[in-house]
């Protein structure tokens, strides 16, 4: 009995010491992080000013907000002044009367606003619809009724007319009376005009850029006939719905070609250009059209010719072209060639190159000196004039390009030193020569919004620790006035804290990688914290989106509530440094940006010991759910717990325009090829840790057998997984998005931390937005 009663003893105390060591992680504390995501601390935030828009040479207009509550703010950059364009309770009131339904202030978003200061009125648009209100109360606002020429299509730059695509051709609607002509006729299936279909996308819309006149569109037929078949099927009682559409793979024989047109909207006269079928690329991104319409085509100002980059389907050669708009006739007028492949810019604003028709130049950016710098050509000998900048830093962008004058206002990255390399500058360069010279000298990432004429520009500067100030300076960078500057007090008194800017090593042993480390909350040095690593590896971005002060991070604030340390580092093969550290993992894919995350948290535990190197986790989404198998599988011993969602896995299985690119055309010896070392399957019997995979079935993005062969090879491994597949959902996960953050924390939280979640915790998200 005695000897009994001293083992139960010490099974009771062995029990206790059990619980002691696996807490609980409560449902109120699944509340504070739920409350760090952005619908609850954006409002927080007051004067943040984030984006203006000017209505002619001298006016502009921009949303401030103050205790949560919007206000159109009209500028006048002649004056250097600003004021409301209208009280917002007062404007609500008129809005919620002509139809709005009821919303209150803080929940007002001002998507556009057109005055009209004859008329001393303006055009609001709130949730899609469009109020014309006087600019003076009582305000009067009247919904407007939709015009017998709106839908979707494409409009002029008069406003008078649209394209749109119906049954494979390209038509044509007057705005003012809704008419309808048909501009092409021998479109059909699969060879249709101006598709979009880059086989990862596809939608209605139609690809054309108008001529300057509103006369002509540039557009081409997509030819993709003979390109193979892809399908998703839904999950439903009964028969499924089948959805169908071409997409090409990689290695693919056939894949989409396009015949470049100029259609002559007046009379509907098919102009082809006189040259063979482009391959569907860019000199960008993986898709002819990158962003906002398709910049890769541009159009003389007087409407004459048409100047556009055909692109080698391995992305190494680029081949600027113009053709004159009225005979279809073609000249080359110059090519680069590069050794692994081109971008024409990484930025957030497009293409990076422009055709100065007026001068009779094309400004060319390349990356050949190992930085992104522009240069400029002749337009008619194809001869390179000058190259305009140049050192060790990158261009991003042009803000404003004077071809009369040849001033320019750019941004630029990497050139001030004490600046964090990934900050933008706004820089006043002549494309004639000359140094640059910098406008704007705090030390905090910019972003410039010029006017039409280039004499003034808004500049809204922040960093991920202080929240946006606008100001309006004038061309040579002096401060016409402070717009608004950005307060965090009402957010920092709910205990947020801001993500520290790191700097770690990468792996090559030398080279600095730049990130952000979220510490978790109630910190304390001398505890242990486990570390989440989230990552997007690149090669066309990198993991943080933005150096611009944003009030959440998503996941990683939330995590770092829950007591956990979060790491994002930009590894090599990401862009905005040199063109070396971008090629860093060419044809090496299946390692892209990986390495660097584990050499960067071992860098960042040397100097921070509270860091639990024996306890690291990792996860992303599409690119990051490949990275994130691929750091399991290849570094076992080091990542211990990952969330894989939506990776291609197997880039094989997916468009042959991504990988093409950046790990070269699929070369094949017997049963080995160069797409062997990216495929997450072949190294899954490595997996030690615990990895949940996810996948949406009907993504139309990354098909979700790329994750299947991931399953197929851990279970013929013999290996212990998780999965959770969603049977409605695409590439992201739409209304099942609250419920995979759950389980995400749930995850990390009984794996990582060695505790235990709430159970069944409901992530909800209130109705912000307009």
């Amino acid at each position: 009995m005695r000897l009994l009663a001293c083992c139960l003893w010490i099974s009771m105390i062995a029990g206790t010491a059990a619980a002691q060591q696996s807490p609980t992680v409560t449902a109120a504390d699944y509340t504070r992080a739920m409350h760090q995501l952005g619908p609850w601390t954006a409002p927080l935030v007051d004067h943040a000013v984030r984006s203006a828009q000017w209505i002619d040479a001298r006016h502009f207009w921009y949303v401030d907000t103050d205790h949560g509550v919007p206000t159109i703010m009209l500028g006048d950059a002649a004056n250097g002044t600003k004021a409301p364009a209208f009280d917002t309770a007062a404007l609500l009131e008129s809005l919620n009367a002509a139809g709005l339904g009821g919303r209150d202030a803080t929940r007002l978003y001002f998507a556009g606003f057109e005055p009209d200061f004859d008329k001393n009125s303006a055009i609001v648009t709130v949730r899609g619809e469009r109020y014309e209100c006087g600019l003076a109360q009582p305000y009067g606002c009247q919904k407007l009724a939709a015009q017998p020429g709106e839908g979707p299509g494409v409009l002029s730059p008069d406003g008078t007319r649209a394209v749109f695509i119906r049954d494979w051709n390209l038509w044509v609607r007057d705005v003012s009376t809704g008419a309808e002509r048909q501009l092409t006729t021998d479109g059909v299936e699969n060879f249709g005009y101006a598709t979009d279909n880059a086989g990862w996308k596809h939608s209605d819309q139609a690809i054309v850029i108008w001529s300057p006149d509103s006369r002509k569109v540039a557009t081409f037929q997509q030819d993709q006939r003979a390109v193979a078949d892809f399908s998703t099927t839904t999950t439903e009682v009964g028969h499924g719905r089948t959805d169908t559409w071409k997409y090409p793979f990689v290695g693919d024989k056939e894949i989409i070609q396009i015949q470049r047109v100029i259609v002559d909207v007046d009379n509907a006269r098919v102009t082809r250009l006189n040259m063979p079928a482009d391959l569907h690329r860019s000199s960008l991104c993986d898709d002819v059209v990158c962003g906002d319409g398709p910049q890769d085509m541009q159009w003389a100002k007087d409407s004459q010719t048409l100047a556009f980059v055909s692109t080698s389907r391995d992305h190494k050669v680029e081949t600027m072209r113009i053709a004159d708009a009225n005979t279809g006739a073609v000249r080359d007028v110059f090519t680069e060639t590069v050794p692994t492949w081109f971008d024409s810019g990484y930025n957030d604003e497009g293409f990076n190159w422009r055709y100065l028709s007026e001068r009779g130049q094309i400004l060319w950016w390349s990356q050949r000196d190992d930085w992104g710098h522009y240069y400029l050509y002749d337009a008619g000998t194809g001869r390179l004039v000058r190259q305009v900048t140049q050192g060790h830093w990158n261009v991003d962008h042009p803000v404003f390009i004077d071809e009369r004058t040849g001033k320019m206002l750019i941004a630029g990255v990497g050139r001030e030193p004490g600046v964090d390399p990934y900050y933008r500058s706004i820089y006043a360069v002549n494309l004639n020569g000359g140094a640059p010279r910098l406008l704007t000298p705090e030390k905090q990432d910019h972003i410039a919004i010029a006017s039409s004429d280039g004499r003034y520009f808004v500049d809204i500067y922040s960093t991920p620790q202080e929240a946006q100030t606008a100001v309006l300076r004038r061309a040579d960078g002096s401060v016409v006035a402070q717009l608004a500057k950005g307060d965090l007090t009402r957010l920092r008194a709910t205990g947020w804290q801001p993500p520290e800017n790191i700097a770690v090593t990468c792996s090559d042993g030398k080279t600095l990688c730049y990130g952000l480390l979220f510490k978790p909350a109630g910190f304390d040095p001398q505890k242990k914290y486990p570390i989440i690593d989230y990552v997007y590896p690149g090669p066309f971005m990198g993991t943080i989106a933005t150096r611009q002060f944003i009030p959440s991070h998503g996941d990683s604030d939330a995590l770092a509530q829950l007591g956990f340390a979060v790491v994002q580092i930009d590894g090599m093969g990401t862009p905005r440094r040199t063109k070396a550290f971008q090629d860093f993992y060419y044809r090496n894919m299946g390692l892209q940006a990986v390495p660097d995350q584990m050499t960067g948290i071992q860098d960042l535990a040397t100097r921070n010991p509270w860091i639990d190197i024996d306890r690291v986790g990792i996860w992303g989404h599409s690119g990051g759910g490949n990275a994130t198998a691929a750091a399991m599988f290849r570094f076992p011993d080091f990542f211990k717990v990952g969330i894989a969602e939506s990776g291609n896995h197997d880039n094989r299985n997916y468009e042959d325009d991504y990988y093409e690119k950046y790990l070269g055309l699929l070369e094949t010896d017997g049963n080995r090829s160069n797409y062997d070392t990216q495929a997450n399957a072949d190294f899954a019997h490595n997996l030690k840790g615990k990895l949940l995979l996810v996948h949406g079935m009907l993504d139309d993005n990354v098909p979700v057998s790329s994750t299947l062969l991931v399953v197929d090879a851990l279970e013929r491994a013999n290996k212990d997984f998780d999965l959770i597949l969603f049977p409605r959902a695409h590439h992201g996960y739409g209304d099942m998005s609250g419920y995979m953050m759950r389980r995400r924390w749930d995850y990390f939280v009984r794996n990582l931390m060695g505790a235990t979640p709430p159970d069944e915790f409901r992530i909800a998200y209130p109705g912000f937005g307009g």
